[in-house]
């Protein structure tokens, strides 16, 4: 399966791209997606331990399940107040 990855913020300036896809095997997560990611970006390895996830434009924990034709972001962190 393929899915589109998005990357913002410091993690696009970090990744020096906006986007990628990616082919996983079916059945496949966001962890296993970050795994393949710190592959083909290791440094990405420490900033994609406290990133947040969105799969096709909602919010998700670690461990979600993706399908094919997914589009997944990773945001850096948000705080504020």
């Amino acid at each position: 399966m393929e899915v589109r990855v998005l990357f913002f913020a410091s993690i696009r300036e970090a990744a020096g791209v906006k986007g990628v896809t990616v082919t996983l095997e079916a059945g496949n997560s966001t962890d296993h997606l970050k795994e393949a990611l710190s592959a083909q970006f290791p440094q990405l390895r420490e900033p994609l331990s406290t990133i947040t996830l969105a799969v096709n434009k909602s919010y998700v924990f670690n461990a979600t399940t993706l399908h094919n034709g997914d589009e997944v972001a990773f945001l850096p962190p948000i705080s504020g107040g």
